[in-house]
């Protein structure tokens, strides 16, 4: 019988995923273990194996589009069974209401306020291949379906081209109508442009902006930020990174990168003050007994912050490696959804943008986030005497709930101490 490919849930607080791009298509063989899809979920783009073997005779999600977990996304016949040699229509799925079953959608064609917009036709007499939802989202709003060209398979409009037409004002030579017949427009949400120009661009929201804007607002409203900073040599740093790095490079071994001799200073210093590698609970605040630093990796369409786990128990050496493998497998969205779980405290280092210090937003549920900015050379002060120093800048964004002024800024300082004696951390 037929296998339903369905929408996997990838993470824990996944509700709904994109599908970005189709890798088998209609009448394509699949094998257990085969990649036929990438998803967008709500951390990032990953890949979905086959765990079933068969023969795709139908795609029900076009790519672009969103569908909850759990929805089909297409149809695998197992070998046994007889596949036509003409495959089955697509069928968008990109919404609840069209994943409902043949027998139900026909009883809705029956009903004239449910049914969809008659099926378009060009100027040619040719029929314009559009998806159902699309035609509903057109005939809602009003959009011309033939001034419009699909960006779905074989140019098939669908309802993300309608709501990109919609957004941008159509251009017609017909006077206007007039301001009695027109509906009232709606009012523009606040902080949005009321209206968008022609030469304006459109850039939907991917599903890891939505997540990320979303816990960047709910952080910013519900937790009471506070920011401290410290400044701190970095001269003794750079010249031990410089050592340890040119006898790397003559046995091929491991490079390392400021950031790693920075995440190292983070995990003794969360050691050193427990407190700061807490959460708040509700009634409670929870101190946790492993170290987990979620690493802010800049991505295409946003920001990932994969965990370095246990990292107490970790060497220099093997956090700069599994931060180098991490970063690069996120670039790539090769990252696995349980390599985002287990953060306990975040790093977000600037520095390589030329920016010398900043304040950070908490990454909820954690309480502490490290900012770093570049390393500055300077005019500093030593003992009376003015000197050419190599100065950077700590930043520390902290949750008030769970981490007080004093205990933040013991944090802080243990942080400068051992960025400023890094030999320490060689111990």
């Amino acid at each position: 019988m037929p296998i339903n490919i369905e929408m996997p849930k990838l993470s824990d607080t996944m509700t709904e995923g994109t599908l970005v791009n189709w890798r088998k298509q209609v009448g394509d063989e699949v094998e257990i273990g085969d990649i036929i899809a990438e998803i967008e979920t709500d951390k990032a783009t990953m890949e979905m194996e086959a765990f079933d073997e068969g023969t795709i005779t139908e795609i029900r999600v076009e790519e672009g589009t969103k569908a909850p977990v759990g929805a089909v996304l297409a149809v695998l016949a197992e070998e046994d069974e007889e596949v036509s040699d003409s495959a089955p229509a697509e069928k968008s799925n990109e919404s609840a209401e069209e994943s409902k079953p043949a027998k139900e959608s026909e009883k809705e064609e029956s009903s004239a306020s449910e049914s969809p917009a008659p099926v378009p036709v060009a100027d040619d007499g040719t029929r314009l291949r559009v998806s159902p939802l699309a035609r509903k989202i057109a005939a809602e709003k009003g959009v011309d379906l033939k001034t419009i060209s699909g960006s779905g398979p074989s140019g098939r409009i669908v309802a993300k081209d309608v709501e990109a037409a919609e957004a941008a004002p159509a251009k017609s030579s017909t006077p206007a109508a007039s301001s009695e017949s027109a509906p009232a427009a709606s009012p523009a949400p606040q902080g949005i442009l009321p209206s968008v120009g022609p030469d304006d661009k459109v850039v939907p929201l991917s599903s890891m902006r939505k997540i990320i804007a979303d816990r960047l607002l709910t952080s910013k409203v519900t937790i009471p930020h506070f920011y401290l900073h410290v400044e701190c040599d970095a001269a003794p740093l750079m010249a031990l990174r410089k050592q340890i790095n040119a006898q790397t490079a003559d046995t091929g071994g491991n490079k390392y990168t400021v950031n790693d001799f920075i995440v190292k200073a983070m995990i003794n210093a969360a050691q050193e003050v427990p407190a700061v590698n807490a959460a708040y609970n509700g009634d409670s605040i929870v101190e946790f007994a492993n170290v987990g630093v979620s690493v802010a990796i800049a991505v295409e369409d946003g920001l990932v912050t994969p965990v370095v786990k246990d990292a107490q128990n970790k060497s220099l050496l093997t956090i700069s490696q599994e931060i180098k493998d991490m970063a690069a497998r996120a670039r790539d969205k090769k990252l696995k959804p349980s390599e985002f779980d287990g953060g306990t405290i975040t790093i977000s280092n600037l520095g390589a943008w030329g920016v010398e210090g900043f304040d950070a937003i908490v990454n909820p549920p954690q309480a502490a986030i490290v900012s770093v900015g570049g390393i500055i050379e300077k005019a500093v002060s030593v003992n009376g005497e003015i000197k050419s120093g190599l100065r950077m800048n700590l930043g520390l964004s902290c949750d008030h709930r769970v981490i007080d002024g004093a205990v933040a800024a013991t944090f802080l300082n243990a942080v400068k101490k051992f960025v400023e004696q890094p030999t320490l951390m060689l111990v």
